[in-house]
């Protein structure tokens, strides 16, 4: 029997990805893109391909996607972000496991990103398992600031079939990303009562840069795979640095610009 699915996605102005996203996903039986108020061309876009295209303000990452999978008809649900691509031996395999009878509440997909030329499938970035496959009736998205993810009550399996990732544009918007979900990141770190001292900020980058490049077989990927090792002991070392200072922040008094000088006078 044909299990439906539904492929949801939310966009903010994705003009530039949202197409060929939507065209791999020709084989979900709906499509609903719930959009956060872009001011480019994607709802326009967006209406080629699907009728159900709604738009909402911004509620964040989790709100917006579980709103999205309300919205569906059909229970099984595909979550696609506007620069991703199913890959055609993925959606052959997520139809071919749900007509057999699905016996898990979600499925995670390996995801490989394409950066500087070429296809990393070495270092933290792979194969960066996604569960995106999901029974909603048994799963929700689930997180606070970044790395959201799906949290299924019940079993759940891997498949084979690549989602393609489209993360970065080139090194300067890697960059840029790093910066926004590392002040993300170590936000959140620090709500959950974490906290970074000397030894932190010193060896946490080294050793990722370690696990990447040597234990995660960067150094097979030449020069990208030295760059992407490079970026993500950066990422650590940014992660930890704005943690220190959130704690430096917390435990010392405000003083304005001049505060000193006005005590000196005083």
């Amino acid at each position: 029997m044909s299990v439906p699915v539904t492929a949801t996605l939310i966009t903010f102005n994705e003009a530039a990805n949202i197409e060929a996203a939507l065209q791999s996903l020709s084989w979900a039986d709906e499509i609903i893109v719930v959009d956060s108020e872009s001011t480019d061309d994607t709802v326009a876009i967006a209406r080629r391909y699907t009728d159900k295209v709604i738009v909402r303000p911004w509620p964040g990452y989790i709100a917006q996607k579980n709103f999205a999978a309300e919205q569906a008809t059909h229970d099984w649900i595909f979550s696609l972000d506007a620069d991703e691509r199913v890959t055609p031996s993925l959606a052959q395999e997520v139809t071919a496991v749900l007509n057999a009878g699905a016996s898990a509440s979600g499925y995670r997909v390996p995801r490989v990103t394409f950066h500087l030329g070429r296809w990393m499938r070495s270092t933290d970035w792979y194969p960066d398992f996604q569960l995106r496959l999901y029974d909603r009736r048994r799963a929700r998205w689930n997180g606070r600031y970044v790395h959201e993810s799906v949290k299924a009550d019940g079993a759940v399996q891997d498949l084979r079939g690549e989602l393609q990732h489209f993360a970065y544009r080139d090194v300067a918007h890697h960059l840029q990303t790093m910066d926004r979900y590392t002040t993300l990141a170590a936000r959140q770190m620090f709500e959950d009562g974490r906290r970074a001292g000397y030894l932190d900020v010193l060896l946490h980058p080294p050793a990722a840069f370690v696990r990447n490049y040597i234990l995660r077989g960067g150094f097979r990927d030449g020069v990208p795979g030295l760059i992407v090792s490079a970026m993500n002991a950066r990422y650590v070392g940014l992660k930890f640095a704005k943690l220190w200072e959130l704690c430096s922040l917390s435990t010392s008094t405000p003083r304005g610009p001049g505060a000193e000088d006005s005590n000196k006078s005083s």
